[in-house]
């Protein structure tokens, strides 16, 4: 079959590309720990943060401003601690400051 002339989903692409495949697991991964997390989080700080990139044991998170990023630090043990409760792998959690 000719892809060219042919849409196909993004699922379906992931599905039969497993470089791909594995990204989007990952992204799926990382919003499941966000989703996860948020209940520790002050409800006015969520807003500044996104799930970012998980590598190995570690994973990132996207966060707003540095009085945010300051803030989370004071969370992460408990964050760490959570997740893991929840059966993730996580030994460390890197902040990485965006506008």
């Amino acid at each position: 079959m000719n892809r060219r002339h042919h849409a196909i989903t993004v699922q379906q692409a992931s599905q039969e590309a497993p470089t791909l495949a594995r990204l989007t697991a990952l992204t799926r991964e990382s919003s499941e720990r966000l989703r996860a997390v948020e209940v520790l989080i002050p409800p006015l700080l969520r807003p500044a943060l996104q799930a970012g990139p998980i590598e190995g044991d570690s994973w990132c998170l996207l966060v707003r401003g540095n009085a945010a990023a300051a803030k989370l630090r004071q969370l992460l043990p408990a964050l760490q601690a959570h997740l893991r409760s929840r059966g993730w792998e996580v030994n460390s959690i890197r902040l990485k400051i965006h506008s």
